[in-house]
């Protein structure tokens, strides 16, 4: 079966796209666009990934991976392959909750700075109402 999509490096232009025969041109482009690419100037058949400077190689294999979630068979280089290249590394990422939690337990376990030390809370009881102490009275007495 021909390939939907080409992929490759350019010198010139950075990653680059092209659609074969295999797909419509309209549909094409509007996936291409879709995925960040735009039309080389002077070649209307060749794409180019825009914004050069904002990691092509994982944009590309992105591009690729997209492209065949939705079924389109695709041609990449062997660098924008997602199906042949590891993923690069991604940055080790911590366990929030625990750290949270420490933190947590952490300021649990601090004294508070708004009281002060060695003097414990005052606990000072509500006002009962004179209606409520009388008919308590007269409940002990009968």
């Amino acid at each position: 079966m021909q390939p939907h999509f080409h992929f490759g490096l350019h010198p010139e232009h950075g990653v680059v796209a092209r659609a074969t025969a295999a797909i419509t041109p309209h549909l094409a482009d509007w996936y291409l666009q879709h995925e960040q690419f735009e039309p080389v100037p002077g070649r209307p058949d060749l794409y180019w990934l825009t914004h050069p400077d904002q990691d092509l190689r994982r944009r590309a294999r992105q591009t690729v991976h997209d492209l065949r979630g939705h079924g389109f068979t695709v041609h990449a280089d062997l660098s924008l392959d997602p199906a042949v290249t590891a993923a690069p590394p991604r940055p080790a990422q911590t366990n929030y909750l625990a750290e949270r939690r420490a933190r947590i337990a952490q300021a649990a376990s601090a004294r508070s700075p708004q009281h002060r030390v060695g003097v414990g809370p005052q606990v000072i009881s509500p006002a009962m109402p004179a209606a409520v102490t009388r008919s308590s009275a007269v409940a002990r007495t009968r």
